[in-house]
């Protein structure tokens, strides 16, 4: 089961590698019409970048579409969603968001979700002048390694648990390691309007409670405020279940026990999961005897499958943000 496509421990996920061209670089294309040179601050130190990369590296697991909206394919990248056995191409390439911007071009993985660690050997491997590690869990060594291979870009300075920075901060992060800031900082304003106009338009989410969960190892599993999905419900009006926060101890996630499943009683319940792991959340007793269920106050996300809707919102991303809000606030307001 894929809680959301981020990894939750060692080997959660046996992700499938994808198809690569005779290109590992896939047609690398270079972060043009940027401003160089450019230093970057980061939670490991500062990184210098002389001039425009030609060949970029993507080890966070969102980060390559943040790349890809701001003009620059990857040479590789994480495979954060496994693909269904037997299928090409790679389902990463393939998200409405993102299949127009690949096109063609196939990157190399250079790591699977559930991994330990990204291949060091592929990063060298692709002759990357840039590698780029905002939405990842790396750690000081890790960085040591990649830096070594090429200048590397870590999560930002303020975020202080991986996965918690909000995506507006990883999105100009990025965008000022490719000499785009300004272009970045627009993306994010328009999508944090769209986020605006949303909430304008359904007065009615701000005096509800939300939480998006998953149905993971045969337990609720719900998304605290700080990550992603939370921070999705809130942008459009929600109010956050803070509760959750308290017993995560700073991670995006928490698995509740039995007796904690008062915490998830809100005002509406947002579950991302395939259709199998819905059926089987359905099934379990305690998560169905909630008020919030019994009134109808869950809406039902499809993850990978489908309009893919959860992947679009776990992804957060400058490319899949407009897509999930679009189909987020249909959903929270019925009509999807």
């Amino acid at each position: 089961m894929l809680l959301s496509a981020v990894t939750l421990g060692t080997a959660l996920l046996a992700g499938c590698g994808s198809d690569s061209s005779d290109d590992p670089g896939g047609g690398a294309q270079a972060a043009a019409g940027g401003a160089f040179p450019v230093t970057v601050e980061h939670a490991f130190g500062s990184t210098k970048i002389t001039e425009a990369p030609k060949r970029v590296v993507s080890v966070g697991y969102t980060d390559d579409q943040a790349i890809l909206a701001l003009g620059t394919k990857p040479v590789g990248m994480v495979d954060q969603y496994p693909n269904p056995p037997g299928t090409t191409p790679d389902i990463n390439t393939q998200w409405p968001w993102v299949k127009a911007k690949w096109g063609d071009t196939r990157p190399e993985v250079v790591m699977n979700n559930g991994d330990s660690g990204p291949n060091f050997e592929k990063i060298a491997a692709l002759r990357p002048d840039l590698i780029i590690a905002v939405y990842s869990e790396i750690d000081q060594a890790a960085y040591d390694k990649l830096s070594k291979i090429a200048p590397t870009v870590g999560r930002t300075k303020a975020e202080k648990e991986p996965f918690s920075a909000p995506w507006q901060d990883n999105a100009v992060h990025i965008a000022k390691a490719l000499g785009k800031e300004a272009e970045g900082t627009k993306m994010v304003q328009d999508i944090q309007a769209k986020l605006d106009a949303a909430r304008k338009a359904h007065p009615e989410f701000a005096g509800q409670t939300a939480v998006a969960l998953s149905w993971y190892k045969d337990s609720v599993a719900p998304f605290t405020t700080t990550d992603v999905r939370g921070r999705m419900l809130s942008g459009i009006g929600f109010k956050g279940a803070t509760e959750i926060d308290k017993i995560a101890g700073g991670k995006f996630f928490t698995v509740l026990s039995p007796e904690r499943m008062d915490l998830i009683d809100v005002d509406r319940i947002f579950v991302i999961n395939d259709k199998a792991d819905q059926e089987a959340l359905k099934k379990f007793e305690l998560f169905a005897n909630l008020s919030a269920v019994k009134g109808g106050k869950v809406s039902y996300l499809l993850d990978s499958e489908g309009p893919a809707i959860g992947a679009a919102m776990s992804q957060g991303t400058l490319l899949s943000l407009p897509y999930a809000i679009d189909e987020l606030v249909k959903a929270a307001a019925g009509q999807g």
